[in-house]
């Protein structure tokens, strides 16, 4: 006897749940993975922050500097793209966030409505999700434009304000992208060396799959970042590439070669941030390089799975903002970017790792923005803690996601209230619209569940 469909998806929703509740998925949402060259890009971002930061002191508009420093988080994205295509998606991402904060204040100063602000910023947060997928651009995700978005919102309320926010996020982004590609001039072949040594680390742990797939990736991105002045340091680096493949081969085999400790060693030399040149010098040709990522994303921008998770992530933030207002919540719209940044994950297994280690990281995040706020710092005290919770968020990245979050919240907040209009009690409200917000998302996953999406099953067995 044939099951009906609509049996066969509601048990599939049903040990999805279970699986959010489940004790394993817990565990793995509190597991550290391994930190990978974090340290120069942390630094970077947090430089980047620091000059909007002083900039906007020394000219006696905090609360403007504040949005600069938003525009310039674009410095954290597409860090370990080669060079010609960081630029493009650095300059995509600067320019989206500038867009959607200057859609955010011109809605603030048309309306006073709570309810069309949560619909509209909910339909941008599902176009965020849509534009920053369809172009495969890595990095904080679209929660950053929709944070743009919602402080603008409430600060703005006449056409001035507006004009201000656009320039002030202009700015803050061309300092951003200066700061992310900077290394161009400094260390231009760094991408390529960075990406042979992960190939080369993937291909140390023996997981065929995941080796292979990371040598490919290796091999486009040496192609790209390739000039013609530095033609024979990319023939080398594709010659480890090769190497690599070939030991994979020999240990499917189950051979043992001898160079393998050799090939490895590079690694280490590879990650340092000088050029490295001890390179073997046998293969011919880069790979091809493929087609021009804008080119590709625009044709993604119809993609019917894309089209349809931005739709989930826009009901999700929805209802999650609605709730929060129905709850009594001062700050409903951060009950939005909870909810589309648990759903930024790809499976319903990485969506509830995702919402857990979100709910987690704002609970210790916000007892840490609580003690901050009480503090009453000034200006430039405000300013050195969230430089500093910036740069330790971005060497957390890697690490776990619920530890990024404990650094990420307070920054948050005190950028939010760099101008001194916030309490202590906003955390509060911050772990509470979270909450809602990852409920909501988790919900919303599990009731849109694809059939064969079933990762979760695996965890749970």
């Amino acid at each position: 006897m044939r099951v009906p469909v609509s049996d066969t998806r509601l048990a599939h929703t049903r040990s999805a749940l279970a699986h959010a509740t489940s004790r394993a998925a817990w565990r793995q949402a509190m597991t550290l993975g391994q930190a990978d060259a974090t340290i120069a890009p942390a630094l970077r971002v947090g430089a980047a922050i620091a000059v909007v930061l002083v900039g906007g002191g020394i000219l006696g508009r905090p609360e403007l500097a504040g949005f600069a420093a938003l525009g310039a988080l674009c410095s954290a994205f597409a860090r370990h793209e080669p060079y010609p295509r960081r630029a493009g998606k650095l300059a995509l991402v600067g320019g989206s966030i500038v867009l959607w904060a200057t859609l955010g204040a011109a809605l603030g100063t048309m309306t006073d409505s709570s309810t069309l602000e949560i619909v509209a910023i909910s339909l941008t947060a599902g176009v965020a999700a849509l534009v920053l997928s369809a172009f495969s651009i890595t990095g904080p995700g679209p929660v950053i434009l929709v944070f743009a978005s919602t402080a603008a919102v409430g600060f703005a309320s006449a056409t001035g304000d507006a004009a201000e926010v656009f320039v002030s996020v202009s700015i803050g982004a061309a300092i951003g992208w200066v700061a992310a590609m900077l290394p161009a001039l400094l260390h231009p072949v760094g991408p390529g060396q960075l990406a042979v040594a992960r190939a080369l680390a993937a291909t140390d742990s023996r997981q065929d799959g995941i080796a292979r797939a990371s040598i490919e990736r290796a091999r486009v991105i040496v192609a790209l970042n390739a000039r013609p002045t530095s033609r024979a340091h990319s023939l080398g680096l594709t010659a480890l590439l090769d190497d690599a493949e070939h030991l994979l081969d020999a240990w499917a085999r189950d051979e043992d070669p001898t160079h393998a400790a050799e090939l490895l060693a590079h690694e280490r030399a590879l990650r340092k941030m000088r050029r490295y040149d001890a390179l073997p010098m046998r293969a011919a040709e880069l790979a091809t390089t493929p087609e021009n990522f804008f080119a590709v994303g625009v044709r993604m921008l119809t993609s019917r799975a894309l089209v349809i998770n931005a739709a989930r992530i826009a009901v999700a933030s929805l209802l999650a903002a609605w709730c929060a207002t129905a709850f009594g919540f001062e700050h409903p719209l951060w009950a939005t970017m909870g909810a589309m940044a648990a759903m930024q994950g790809i499976t319903f297994h990485t969506t509830v790792e995702r919402g857990i280690q979100r709910l987690l990281g704002n609970v210790g995040g916000a007892a840490i923005a609580a003690a901050l706020i009480a503090g009453a710092f000034g200006y430039w005290q405000t300013t050195v803690a969230i430089i500093v919770l910036q740069i330790v968020a971005e060497l957390l990245v890697m690490k776990n996601y619920a530890l990024t979050t404990i650094a990420v919240t307070p920054m948050a907040l005190l950028l939010t209230g760099i101008a001194g209009q916030l309490s202590p009690a906003v955390a509060i409200s911050r772990v509470g619209d979270t909450l809602i917000g990852v409920l909501i998302g988790i919900v919303v996953a599990a009731l849109t569940i694809g059939i064969g999406d079933r990762q979760h099953e695996n965890a749970l067995a």
